[in-house]
This record gives structure tokens, sequence and C-alpha cells, in this order.
């Protein structure tokens, strides 16, 4: 099998990565990306050095062995734009009710919006157990955002 890429160019990609808190103890660190690619640290300071290690032995481990290595893949990007169909009447209620808070409909539809989804959000994670049935856990990613698991 040829190779378009040199090793270096493999272990000079950034790849996205997921840490994970470990009930016991300690936290889990996992590639999306590069299947099967995931090692433990102990604590927080040791996650960076201790994925750097287990990206860079996988990456060589994969090319030596001659397997395809996959591209990082990245999160999509939003304009913070799209279209919206809706009734007139709401339309028309949504208007009102903006110019009677004193903001733009687009102002006024943006916060009803952020509303509902934080509602939702916590509605899903007090609902949905993690896989062990207990709480739901959280996680942060490799750009360091939390989110729920």
């Amino acid at each position: 099998m040829e190779r378009q890429k040199p090793l270096e160019f493999y272990l000079g990609l950034q790849y996205p990565f997921r840490v994970d808190a470990d009930p016991d103890g300690g936290y889990v660190i996992e590639f999306p990306d590069l299947p099967g690619c995931l090692t433990q640290a102990d604590e927080p300071d040791e996650i960076g050095p201790m994925a750097e290690e287990a990206r860079s032995l996988w990456i060589e481990t994969e090319f030596e062995a001659g397997k395809a290595i996959p591209l990082p893949s990245y999160p999509p990007e939003y304009s913070g734009k799209f279209n919206l169909r809706l009734p007139r009447s709401l339309h028309a209620r949504l208007a009102e009710s903006a110019e009677r808070e004193g903001v733009s409909l687009n102002q006024y539809v943006t916060m009803l919006l952020a509303a509902g989804q934080a509602a939702a959000d916590v509605s899903r994670s007090s609902l949905v157990p993690d896989a062990e049935g207990g709480k739901p856990r959280t996680t942060v990613d490799s750009r360091n955002r939390r989110r729920s698991a």
C-alpha cells in the first residue's frame, strides 16, 4: 500500500480528543478519530502529556503496520444564521412581544430559543442516566467545552 504522506505529516496533525472523569478516580482520554486510541491519567495535569503519547504511539504503530491513518475531523462551523418558516400569526405575536420588550425581533427570538434549549438540556440531563444507571456524566472535549454525556 503506497502512502501519500510521510509519518511526520500525521504526527503533526492535531486530533480532537475527549476526556471523561472516571467515577473511580482519574480521567479517560479518547481520540474518536483514531479507533481504539485511548489512555488514562490520574491527575488533570497529566491529561495533555498522556494524550500526546497515546496519539503518537497509535499513529506510529498503524503507520508501521501499513494501515491508513484517518485525518482529524473537526466540528462543523455554524454561521449563526438559518431561515425559518412560521405561521404569520406567530410572526405577528413574536414581533409584538419584541416591541413590548424594547428589543429587536431577532434578539427576542434568540432569547426564547436559548431559554427553550436550556430547559430542554436540563430536562434531558435529569432524565437520562449514564450507562451504569447513575448520574449523567460531564465530559470536556479537547476544545475545553463541557457537555453532558
